[in-house]
């Protein structure tokens, strides 16, 4: 929606101080200051007399100030303003803290309004840290996301000023025929009243406009994207060696894994470069189709690339593909980024000439100079651990190579439809056979010793256990410290054990060199934040504490779960808390009761909102900010279908009437390459 040469800069009372500060809330023009919404209203329109003021709840009181502003100074810093207000009938007693200047404009005799909660009884009403404004300020106000040196009604005014600046520019992208066919208002109206609503109605008219835009829009885009990938011709794979590389398993495949290999094996056999996300809980056995397309590539007499975010985890499947590749004639090569100059060297001149069919890398594989003779298929593994400029940066060492991005992160269906929108999705919703469920107690610190005690004895029975904490360092919160725990621990109750230490703030050499003693059995007991809730496999492993629970998403606990129970044996995980809180509560419950990855992302998203979900901007698609996945999926459906239906009649979005819709789309996805 661009705003016709306005700037910050322009709007009175924005200087360059205040400008930065808008930064920190991602507002950088006037059209991300007009979309960044408020998160919930002030009704200051329907006023209570002092009598009529409801108890407990956040309301208007109007009321005439009775007392001079007594101040009493508690303690330094802390400086008490209190007054009565009254109806006729009944009093309101009000105290503000520390607001020596909304003190100093309250006058006795004079009519307020006050927002705030009233507590007390009926006879005697208080309300604590009121707004207070003058009496004709009876309106709905927008309250707004703030950041230090930018308050609520700060934002208010700018936005307010921003408006009134650009009001008459204000261009409607959706053409009047959809607008008239789905019933929406023009934008001029959405983003006035979304901002400074008319009413409780005009808030209903202008979101349901706003949300059916941004999804809109965003579905156009991702379907452009979508487009755009089958505009160019892959390397076609001709033949399907799916059977033959299934009789060289020492294990059966899944339903799930059978299906995910031919839905991808289709797409690479099509006219067009496949583009398949392929999305499976912990231990559904991904690596395994990964391998059948690796071994279809090279057998079709193509290369393949296989990209992982740490060194460990290319090793760990280096390690499986070479042993699944044994016999067949096929040239598998690992490319790290500590692998020695001479070698490296060595590997690139093969991988040139075509020499290597396969190969199993880190980021090391997207650096200059590694180059390719004839690359087929690109698999990245952990996706949202590399952002998307790097995924794009291994397709382009081949000329439109099939992409296959793998997850461990269960997604609800209609979340990833929209995170990944840009590709087609199979499912691993079947587990391996033999695969044992890892079975999980909620406990209280009160007997951590009992527990700790029987991490022991799986230690002694010659198993390795994870104790996983959610901060690195001391902080003002008491919680357990992944460095101050280690200690504690190597000193203490686990002296007799070798013990090791794993947190984000180390260097990556040092991460894999932990990470290596243990998988070597080296280490009995690793401490540890999430850095390990993608990592490697270690079969012995089968008992985790999770310290501190509560301070955990759903999603991530189950993450963290799947690092233990990876072999034959019975797995435990220990999730320990003190949390009382309804939601901490519910959390651990689920985690109790199921090991279903769908089922708990599908919670997570219940309990927590779509935020959490879309919090990293990895996977390169933007964030929402008035749709949730959560509320809206009729709407999701409705723009979903719309937007098919108009890519359909105008691929480019060059018709005059969608020319508003293509520049949307295109400011959209400015960052997406």
């Amino acid at each position: 929606m661009p705003y016709i040469n306005a700037k910050l800069e322009d709007i009175s009372g924005l200087g360059k101080k205040r400008i930065e500060l808008l930064k920190k809330l991602d507002i950088y023009s006037v059209d991300d200051l007009l979309e960044f919404y408020p998160r919930h209203y002030e009704d200051w329109s329907k006023c209570y007399s002092v009598s009529e003021a409801p108890l407990g709840e956040n309301c208007c009181v109007k009321g005439i100030v009775s007392t001079a502003v007594s101040s009493y100074q508690v303690r330094r810093g802390l400086t008490l303003f209190k007054f009565t207000v009254t109806d006729g009938a009944v009093n309101m007693f009000v105290t503000l803290f520390n607001q020596k200047y909304a003190a100093e404009k309250i006058k006795r005799g004079e009519e307020y309004l006050f927002f705030g909660k009233v507590s007390g009884n009926f006879f005697r009403k208080e309300m604590s840290s009121p707004d207070v404004e003058e009496v004709s300020s009876d309106k709905i106000r927008p309250i707004y996301h703030a950041t230090e040196g930018l308050n609520s009604k700060f934002l208010e005014k700018i936005v307010e000023r921003a408006l009134t600046l650009v009001k008459e520019n204000l261009f409607d992208p959706i053409p009047f025929e959809i607008r008239q066919e789905y019933n929406l208002c023009h934008k001029r109206y959405a983003i006035e009243n979304i901002h400074f609503p008319e009413s409780d109605k005009a808030i209903e008219i202008a979101r349901k406009r706003l949300i059916f835009e941004e999804l809109l829009i965003l579905q156009l885009g991702l379907l452009k994207l979508r487009k755009r990938n089958t505009n160019t011709l892959g390397v076609k794979i001709e033949k399907d060696y799916t059977d033959e590389f299934i009789k060289i398993l020492p294990y059966e495949l899944t339903l799930a894994q059978k299906r995910a290999i031919g839905e991808a094996v289709r797409d690479m056999q099509g006219k067009t470069p496949m583009n398949r996300l392929l999305q499976g809980d912990v231990g559904s056995g991904k690596t395994a189709v990964a391998a059948a397309l690796l071994y279809n590539t090279a057998k079709n007499g193509c290369q393949a690339a296989f990209m992982a975010p740490t060194e460990i985890l290319a090793q760990q499947h280096y390690s499986s593909i070479l042993k699944m590749m044994k016999g067949k004639n096929l040239s598998v090569a690992l490319l790290l980024g500590s692998t020695p100059q001479s070698e490296k060297k060595k590997i690139k001149e093969l991988l040139a000439a075509g020499e290597i069919d396969i190969v199993i890398g880190t980021h090391a594989l997207i650096q200059e100079g590694v180059e390719f003779k004839n690359v087929a298929l690109v698999i990245t593994d952990e996706q949202h651990r590399f952002g998307v400029n790097q995924r794009a940066q291994l397709s382009k060492k081949g000329d439109n190579p099939h992409t296959l991005v793998m997850s461990a992160t269960p997604i609800p269906r209609t979340l990833a439809l929209i995170m990944y929108g840009d590709l087609d999705i199979s499912v691993l919703d079947e587990m391996p056979k033999g695969r044992l469920k890892t079975e999980t107690y909620a406990i209280s610190s009160k007997i951590r010793k009992r527990a700790y005690n029987y991490v022991k004895k799986h230690l002694q029975s010659g198993f390795q256990g994870y104790i996983v904490c959610p901060m690195i360092e001391e902080s003002e919160l008491e919680l357990a410290s992944a460095i101050k725990f280690y200690e504690k621990l190597k000193d203490g109750f686990f002296k007799d054990y070798s013990l090791g230490l794993l947190h984000g703030k180390m260097k990556p050499a040092e991460k894999e060199a932990v990470m290596q003693k243990f998988k070597n059995g080296e280490i009995n007991l690793l401490v540890a934040t999430t850095v390990i809730e993608v990592g490697v496999d270690v079969p012995n492993a089968n008992i985790m504490v999770i310290e501190n629970a509560e301070r955990f998403g759903l999603s991530q606990l189950h993450q963290l779960r799947g690092r233990v129970g990876r072999g034959n044996d019975k797995a435990t995980c220990i999730l320990i808390s003190d949390s009382e809180t309804p939601e901490a509560q519910k959390r651990l419950e689920i985690m109790c009761k199921t090991s279903d990855g769908f089922k708990i992302a599908d919670e997570d998203l219940r309990l927590r909102g779509p935020g959490d979900f879309f919090g990293s901007r990895q996977h390169g698609l933007p964030l929402l900010k008035i749709a949730s996945i959560l509320t809206d999926r009729e709407v999701l459906k409705q723009t979903s279908c719309l937007a098919r239906k108009i890519i359909k009649e105008d691929k480019n979005l060059e018709k005059g009437e969608n020319l508003g819709l293509k520049q949307e789309v295109e400011k959209l996805f400015k960052n997406y390459k």
